[in-house]
């Protein structure tokens, strides 16, 4: 890659790096970038506080932003997620592929095994322990029951009303849509801008950059400064929302095995404990914490995994993983079809959450894995992040769901379904054997996909606020821990996960329209790339 400028635009352009950003270092020994570090923390502190003070007046608050959001605007999250997914596939066929982030002397930074071990933990790690078996069941209970509209919800599969296989199917399919292509896309969209415009162009590792080719130098004024405020927001929300699913989980978890109470109580206990376990790691760096952690967590998880295949129904579940596959490639259009749907529950209630939560979540993961891909090229990068990770989660999704709609459908045990959502995967693993080592796993898997999860947020969310700075003084990093590890409790309390999906639905919205724009910009600054190689 030539080191030239892009057409038309001047070599400082792109020389602006750091000096543009103003960054002091502040009390405690915090390296404030200004005015993004005092904005998001005073917000976040104004947050829990009047959240504290008026939780019920909060509670009320909370229901009606997500309802506010999600009903009148799932067409706008459907719509978004189909082009993000296009996009990315564009990017694959076309010459802009062939780039390579870093330049065409860059190589990779990690080896394959770390590099899809930290972005499998950082990306999806506590969803897949808390939805992988609940959320097949729910698709299930709903495709199959014979209610008024049912049948035109589900138009692709209109027999799967009073079918339990036909259901079953159904269901996995609509799994497998909510955790495939779709969510990985728009990690990807943040993460390949991230890393091109910071590799490729010398500009900070911050959500502003993105945007140079857009706006030039503005990024640099009031523009950039809310674009990474809202993704420094966006990112403690999305956070906090899967830190409470993995301590409510986790708290389910206990108290099947040892009878520990199920209350907020226990789950804020185990919130501060995992997040001084968080702590820890966060000391230790990208390299010495995150990394060792998630490969641990990946080599737990693939146990576990391989368990359950072997002692489930094998050969139904290797079938039902390419049936699956199939079925959610046949229903794809209508499942993603943003007008016209009457299945509000599924579009509002399931979609335009799941899609919220991803993009609320696409700063820290996307940056994350720009962290880790230099020396990757576009094309490269696009399948490794988009189309690998979606079939393991399809697999992951397989192989524990449809365990749990086997001992449903064929043995006739029903535990699983009438279980509370966070105790389903207990309820599935007590039909099989060595229950309590497998439960015990399976509580260790979640618990560890927090800490990767809490320590991974701290360190990009300390990028952000230090102006694109990779390596910004520990008390800091320390203090954004600390700080999702409170907005998590603040929310339990306010409004439980209710509140928590809400805060995340709220932030993934307008940073929805930042991502779409995101797309723009990215493809120009390939183009520009490509015709300088």
């Amino acid at each position: 890659m030539s080191d030239q400028t892009n057409p038309g635009e001047t070599e400082t352009d792109f020389e602006v790096g750091q000096d543009n950003i103003e960054t002091q270092i502040g009390p405690f020994g915090l390296d404030i970038h200004n005015p993004v570090f005092l904005i998001s923390g005073l917000a976040i502190v104004a947050f829990v506080l009047g959240t504290l003070m008026v939780p019920q007046a909060a509670t009320e608050l909370f229901n009606s932003m997500r309802g506010w959001v999600t009903v009148n605007f799932d067409w706008f999250f459907l719509s978004a997620g189909n082009l993000f997914v296009l996009f990315c596939l564009l990017l694959v066929v076309t010459p802009l592929g062939a780039v390579r982030l870093g330049g065409v002397d860059a190589t990779p930074d990690y080896g394959y095994a770390g590099w899809f071990a930290m972005l499998f933990a950082a990306g999806m790690g506590i969803g897949l322990m808390f939805f992988g078996v609940s959320e097949p069941i729910s698709h299930y209970a709903s495709s199959v029951a014979e209610t008024a509209g049912t049948a035109e919800s589900w138009a692709p599969l209109a027999g799967a009303p009073g079918d339990p296989a036909a259901a079953a199917q159904l269901g996995m399919a609509a799994t497998i849509y909510h955790w495939g292509l779709h969510p990985w896309a728009m990690y990807a969209v943040v993460a390949l801008a991230l890393a091109f415009f910071s590799y490729n162009r010398g500009l900070p590792l911050s959500l502003r950059s993105a945007f140079f080719p857009l706006f030039g130098d503005r990024v640099w004024g009031w523009f950039g400064h809310m674009v990474d405020v809202l993704a420094v927001l966006a990112t403690l929300f999305g956070l906090a929302t899967s830190l409470g699913f993995g301590a409510s989980q986790a708290n389910a978890g206990l108290n099947f095995l040892f009878g520990i109470d199920d209350s907020s109580g226990t789950k804020i206990i185990l919130i501060i404990g995992i997040t001084a376990v968080a702590l820890i790691s966060v000391v230790r760096g990208l390299d010495g914490g995150v990394k060792r952690a998630s490969e641990i967590n990946m080599v737990l998880a693939f146990l576990l995994l391989v368990f359950v295949l072997l002692v489930g129904p094998t050969a139904d579940l290797l079938k039902g993983f390419f049936s699956g596959l199939g079925a959610y490639v046949t229903n794809l259009p209508a499942l993603s079809n943003p007008f016209g749907r009457t299945d509000a529950n599924f579009s509002q209630g399931w979609t335009s959450f799941y899609w919220a939560w991803w993009i609320s979540w696409s700063p820290f993961v996307g940056m994350f894995i720009a962290r880790v891909s230099r020396g990757r090229t576009v094309r490269e990068f696009v399948i490794c992040v988009l189309l690998i990770p979606s079939l393991v989660c399809a697999l992951w999704m397989t192989v524990f769901g449809g365990t749990a709609l086997s001992q449903i459908v064929v043995d006739g045990y029903s535990g699983a379904q009438d279980a509370a959502t966070e105790l389903r995967l207990f309820a599935m693993l007590s039909e099989l054997p060595l229950t309590q080592i497998t439960s015990a796993i399976g509580i260790i898997l979640v618990v560890v996909f927090f800490v990767t999860s809490s320590d991974s947020g701290s360190l990009v969310i300390d990028t952000i606020t230090a102006g694109g700075k990779t390596d910004g003084p520990m008390p800091q990093r320390v203090f954004w821990c600390v700080f999702e590890g409170l907005v998590a409790i603040t929310l339990l309390l306010g409004g439980g996960l209710a509140a928590l999906q809400a805060m995340a639905v709220t932030t993934g919205f307008p940073f929805a329209a930042v991502l779409l724009l995101m797309c723009v910009s990215i493809w120009k600054g390939l183009s520009a790339e490509r015709k300088l190689m």
